[in-house]
């Protein structure tokens, strides 16, 4: 009898397309059956996943969980297409997530090809190695 693989947690977590933080709370609170290894750790096997999998290809496909597993990066902020400006080689787009706006300059060939339009649903990808933080002097 061939022996299931099992995964670990970060494997798990990238399976569902999940944080690890997200998927340790999931153990902990028993949400995931697990198999503890001798030093402690957990593991999960493909078919504990499968519910959860299941569930999300039901959500439609701007709150499923999927194409979070086709790309690599997590930082990944649905929003809708605010205005966009095409000038030459490049476009401009502003997108709004909830009360605030991020703005991309990507090749105007890329916007065409798209074929993003103002009000559209779309996703900005973040992939940085750096974030800085700026304390802002306090309101009182």
């Amino acid at each position: 009898m061939a022996e299931t693989p099992m995964l670990n947690a970060r494997e798990a977590a990238r399976m569902l397309g999940i944080s690890y933080p997200t998927i340790k709370q999931w153990i902990l609170a028993g949400k995931l059956k697990t198999v503890p290894t001798p030093g402690g750790h957990h593991r999960l096997s493909e078919a504990a996943l499968r519910p959860f999998l299941a569930k999300d290809k039901l959500r439609p496909e701007t709150e499923s969980r999927e194409r979070y597993r086709r790309v690599s990066g997590r930082n990944q902020l649905v929003g809708k297409v605010a205005g966009i400006r095409v000038e030459g080689l490049f476009a401009q787009v502003i997108l709004t997530v909830g009360d605030q706006q991020i703005t991309s300059i990507i090749t105007a060939d890329a916007a065409r090809e798209m074929g993003l339009k103002k009000g559209q649903t779309a996703v900005a990808l973040v992939k940085s190695t750096d974030v800085m933080i700026e304390r802002l002097a306090d309101a009182d």
